[in-house]
Formats: C-alpha cells, sequence, structure tokens
C-alpha cells in the first residue's frame, strides 16, 4: 500500500495504491482509514468514500472489485484540510491490517 499526497494550503489531493500481495484474489474491497488532522474528503475516484469523523471508508467502484494475486488499484480523492495534513498511519482492506511503504 502507498499513499501520496499534494497539498496546498487549504487541500489536497491523494493517491492510494493498494497491492494484493496474496495467494488468492481479493473479491471485493473495503479501505479504511483515520485522516486524523481534521481533514475532510470532498471527492474520490476509483471508489466510493464516504467519511463519519475522521474515519475515512473506501469501497469498490464496480469496475475495479477484483485484484487478482499480484495485482494493484488505484484510488484517489480530493479533501480539505485547516493547516495540517497529516498522512493516515495505518490502513485495513477488509478488515486486515495493511503494510505501508
Amino acid at each position: 500500500m502507498t499513499y501520496t499526497a499534494n497539498q496546498w494550503p487549504t487541500g489536497f489531493t491523494a493517491s492510494v495504491t493498494v497491492r494484493n500481495d496474496g495467494a488468492t484474489a481479493v473479491d471485493g474491497w473495503t479501505l479504511r482509514f483515520a485522516l486524523s488532522s481534521g481533514q475532510q474528503v470532498t471527492q474520490a475516484w476509483s471508489g466510493t468514500a464516504t467519511q463519519q469523523g475522521a474515519q475515512v471508508t473506501v469501497t469498490n467502484a464496480a469496475w475495479n472489485g477484483v485484484i487478482p494475486p499480484g495485482g494493484s488499484v488505484q484510488l484517489g480523492f480530493n479533501g480539505t484540510h485547516g493547516g495540517t495534513n497529516t498522512a493516515p498511519s495505518a490502513f485495513t482492506l477488509n478488515g486486515a491490517s495493511c503494510a505501508v511503504a
């Protein structure tokens, strides 16, 4: 899993790549993480994002729900922040912790 963000004084664009290092395909995925600095997701692509407080949940789009072994999906979102844009420190995919590169 990789997370990168480009930011400006009140907003940011984030890119997330989720890689399946397992031996079986992931069929349907839900990615969860927290934005701990008060950031708000305003728009997402390649998935459907919802946010409650700091907790963000992104579910797959209709066309990218299967991640084959060794494969990956890329998604992204735009957001706002109030001056601090701390990157998420932990991610889960379908409830399992993800290693962040």
